[in-house]
């Protein structure tokens, strides 16, 4: 009885050279009487000896210690997803490396690794920066990075550094507990491993706080050498495309493959520019939205890529036989690789139908009732109250105006009569006429939508009681270069900003009259309220009982 080949196949058959026809005649018979295909997702080898399993070989020379894993997983996979020989592993790497040494952007991360001769100092080199690029945009990150690597170019000077230090230069980057895990791992380095940073991928991510799969990746395979792979969010679009996988990317399975893929990717000979070219690729030209497809090395390896260019010359959805990537595995429906029938192929997407866009949580909101106490100083100018937040949880360490949480139900009078005793516990009495009510800031992070009711109090002959450590007072200068959040420049902006107010600095600043019923005078130049046109009747009395003036005062008056 004659095999039945997939259409899959024969597709490829009419494709490819020759030479591959052989390798396509021998899958196609060990697929008679088969519905399974085997795969380790970490190993990628085979669980049992069988030519049908499509095997991911290891790199020669690749540390195994990250792709290891408890149990094996099986599953239904189609070859379709998979990279078929070694000859087109080559190819992938060979087109990859020559496009980057071409195309390569100039980064000062970049500069220091290949110039720095000690291994310790490049591994530092290269944490400082991976650290920095997660979740954040390389464009964002060179600017903090040069003030960093000035400020602490060894591990011994940042291990010496105080938290406050470098909450204050990364103030502004985001994700604050990032800085405060790497000045962890310098000071473990420094005082337990003699100085020492591990050399292997396996080791970094066991020994060294906040240092995860990928980040352990990127330092040995570019610090050290070693040929193990890395997966990004730039990396997993990359595959996703050139292999047609639809499946989330963010579930177990589909991850673990992802990692095996790019494993048998990695250069053994240049493992570090091997990784940081696929992150470039998705970084410039496999971009989320518009890729530039024409100027893609591996083009001709991209089976999304092959999907847009055939739909293009058939002007139809698909042609007879073609390897349809909804339909590409022997059993319809069985592939975990395989977008799910929900999600069919849209034509208007092109490329961008790969990867599957994730479902992400709504970040929860939350409300916070801040205010910004404004202290004025006898020589001029003005301080700000600023308190320290706890050293964990969210900001932690970094500096706000005082601020309570709040339930969104809660009553406009009950928010602010509670944030009054709040900040009667910094300064001492308040009169309850002082806090006024400025507007809304809406700042959101990565998983809370936080908004924050700002009022303005400003403290006039009054003299505060003595602040405790977690507390103090800064000038506007002083405001800009402390360890404060987005979120707090932003309500501090919304203060300065407030109508009715005056030049305060040299620095040419606005300052706000906020307290209610204050005994401040307000500038001359300020704009006085317009005065509510009177009744016909209303004119007539006015003008009965209006003093005689002179003709030339009259018109001044009618002009003012």
């Amino acid at each position: 009885m004659t095999a039945r080949v997939p259409h899959w196949i024969l597709w490829d058959i009419m494709k490819k050279p020759r030479a591959a026809v052989r390798i396509h005649r021998k899958q196609a018979a060990c697929l008679e009487g088969r519905e399974n295909h085997a795969l380790n997702s970490t190993q990628a080898k085979p669980s049992a000896p069988d030519a049908c399993s499509v095997a991911i070989p290891e790199c020669p020379g690749a540390s195994t210690g990250l792709v290891k894993q408890n149990e094996v997983l099986r599953a239904s996979v189609c070859p379709y997803h998979l990279f078929r020989d070694t000859a087109e592993v080559t190819v992938f790497r060979n087109s990859l490396l020559s496009w980057y040494d071409r195309e390569k952007r100039d980064l000062p991360w970049r500069r220091w690794a290949e110039d720095e001769a000690d291994l310790d100092r490049r591994a530092y080199a290269v944490w400082v920066s991976e650290v920095m690029l997660q979740q954040t945009q390389v464009a964002t990150v060179i600017n903090y990075y040069t003030r960093w690597m000035q400020k602490w170019p060894t591990l011994q000077d940042l291990a010496r550094a105080s938290l406050e230090e470098v909450n204050q230069l990364w103030a502004g980057l985001g994700y604050y507990s990032r800085g405060r895990r790497l000045q962890e791992g310098a000071r473990k380095v420094v005082e337990e491993l003699g100085g020492h940073v591990p050399r292997t991928a396996e080791t970094l991510q066991k020994l060294l706080p906040g240092v995860g799969r990928y980040t352990a990746g990127a330092i040995a395979s570019i610090a050290f050498g070693q040929a193990t792979g890395v997966v990004d969010g730039n990396v997993i679009r990359v595959l996703c495309r050139v292999r047609a996988i639809g499946a989330d990317s963010s579930c177990t399975f589909v991850s673990q493959q992802l990692w095996s893929l790019v494993q048998q990717l990695v250069d053994p000979a240049r493992p570090g520019d091997f990784n940081q070219a696929a992150m470039e690729l998705g970084a410039t030209v496999c971009t989320p939205q518009r890729p530039l497809c024409s100027q893609c090395p591996i083009q001709d390896l991209c089976w999304a890529r092959q999907k847009v260019e055939q739909e293009r010359l058939s002007g139809s959805r698909s042609l007879p036989g073609s390897p349809d990537v909804e339909e590409c595995a022997p059993n319809p429906g069985r592939c975990q690789l395989c977008p799910p029938p929900s999600e069919p192929w849209d034509p208007t997407m092109g490329v961008t139908n790969f990867p599957r866009k994730a479902t992400r949580k709504p970040p929860r909101e939350e409300c916070s009732a801040i205010c910004v106490l404004e202290q004025p100083r006898a020589q001029g100018g003005a301080c700000f109250l600023l308190v320290q937040r706890p050293n964990s949880g969210l900001l932690a360490g970094l500096w706000e105006f005082p601020s309570i949480t709040l339930k969104p139900s809660e009553q406009h009078q009950r928010k602010a009569k509670a944030l009054l005793q709040e900040l009667k516990s910094w300064v001492g009495p308040l009169p309850d006429t002082s806090l006024r009510h400025l507007g809304e800031v809406i700042h959101t992070f990565s998983h809370i939508k936080l908004t924050y009711l700002v009022y303005g109090v400003i403290l006039e002959g009054q003299t505060p009681k003595t602040l405790p450590p977690a507390a103090r007072w800064l000038t506007r200068e002083e405001f800009h270069t402390a360890a404060v959040s987005t979120a707090m420049k932003k309500v501090f902006q919304m203060y300065e900003d407030q109508p009715g107010s005056c030049k305060g600095d040299k620095n040419k600043l606005v300052k706000a009259v906020v307290s209610q019923g204050s005994k401040r005078s307000q500038p001359s130049s300020q704009k006085m309220p317009s005065r509510k046109k009177p009744s016909r009747g209303q004119q007539v009395l006015e003008k009965y009982f209006q003093p005689h003036v002179p003709t030339d005062s009259q018109s001044l008056n009618s002009a003012a």
